[in-house]
């Protein structure tokens, strides 16, 4: 007799239409039960916790295997890389979403859905056949990677712990595999920034502060603002702002160095504040804009009584919000107060906000 899948709405669903996705019959249907229970599910007393872990280490292995086995054979830094890729939270994520796994998922978390719901309709934007590999606008909820490994480990438990037979199985499920041509058209974002910066002698910094209810990601080169972008995520305002900086610091290069590389519109020209008026410009800054005073504070103060290093930020409130930057580390609490002030600064002079 097929199972029903209850949720809060009713029935999800049923075993065998998961199975039809599957293209596999289960012969005890509860491990399936089982993967497909949230744990806000009550007040059922099995959830997929315990199966998420294995499937989280049984993915990993399966796609090391198939990795592994490529001709021609790949060295360790691909293997490395396009086994992260495939079995990531955003790859995973995107899996659920183009397989319809959640509705399936019995649960009672209107929060959840919301979220869900948020994700699945920014997938659906994207383009199936050249896959995300480092995410897109959202990021991807944890729980429909979870499902995924949840449901692999299920397989696997079913078919006898064989993972040759789950790979068959699963290897479906997974397409479209990243492969080395998808890490070339999107290469990671930060590292690219910090290969290419490195290549060229110089120095990459990420500072993060908030503008409302938005993480914002400054990236700075040598100490000069190059460019920020801002997420409801701190990862995804990380990634846009390091796409962003490559382009703009691939265009300040000599055309000699980038003439195969995409230039993109350019804020960065490699100068810095003179940085013993940094303290001085930032109160001026905030006196004309009628803000209150900037605030220093030490966050990490650190070394032996004659060699202590110091890490101050500086907050200050405009009418968007409180923006809050630390500094780098100096010898001297007035250097790292000025660090702060300088890096302040290049984001409020480089931003809508002043």
């Amino acid at each position: 007799m097929d199972q029903i899948l209850f949720n809060q709405y009713g029935s999800a669903g049923t075993v065998s239409e998961v199975e039809k996705i599957l293209g596999y019959v289960f012969d005890d249907k509860e491990l399936l039960v089982d993967a497909l229970t949230h744990s806000s599910s009550i007040p059922s007393p099995r959830n997929y916790q315990r199966l998420e872990f294995v499937g989280d280490a049984v993915i990993q292995l399966a796609v090391s295997n198939y990795l592994f086995l490529q001709s021609p054979p790949l060295d360790p830094r691909n293997l490395s890389l396009l086994r992260a890729a495939n079995v990531s939270t955003e790859k995973l994520a995107r899996v659920a979403v183009r397989r319809g796994f959640y509705k399936f998922v019995r649960r009672n978390s209107a929060a959840l859905d919301d979220r869900v719901r948020e994700f699945e309709y920014a997938v659906r934007q994207e383009d199936e056949s050249d896959p995300l590999v480092y995410g897109g606008s959202m990021k991807a909820p944890k729980v429909l990677a979870d499902i995924v490994e949840s449901i692999a480990a299920a397989v696997y438990a079913d078919v006898g712990f064989n993972l040759e037979t789950l790979w068959k199985i699963f290897r479906g499920i997974l397409e479209p595999i990243v492969t080395l041509e998808h890490l070339e058209r999107q290469p990671q974002p930060v590292t690219r920034l910090f290969d290419l910066c490195q290549k060229q002698g110089k120095h990459v910094d990420i500072k993060y502060w908030r503008s409302g209810t938005k993480t914002v990601a400054s990236i700075f080169v040598d100490g000069s603002f190059v460019v920020s972008d801002s997420s409801d995520y701190k990862e995804i305002a990380k990634l846009d702002a390091c796409r962003k900086a490559f382009d703009i610091v691939v265009s300040e290069l000599p055309s000699t160095d980038s003439s195969t590389l995409a230039a993109g519109s350019s804020g960065y020209d490699g100068s810095t504040l003179t940085i013993q008026d940094a303290k001085q410009k930032l109160n001026e800054m905030c006196v004309k804009q009628k803000w209150p005073k900037p605030c220093y504070c030490i966050m990490i103060e650190e070394g032996r009584p004659h060699e202590k290093i110091y890490v101050s930020a500086v907050e200050v409130t405009t009418p968007d919000g409180m923006l809050y930057i630390p500094g780098d580390a100096k010898s001297r609490v007035k250097d790292a107060e000025t660090s702060a002030a300088t890096f302040m600064l290049h984001v409020l002079q480089h931003s809508k906000i002043s």
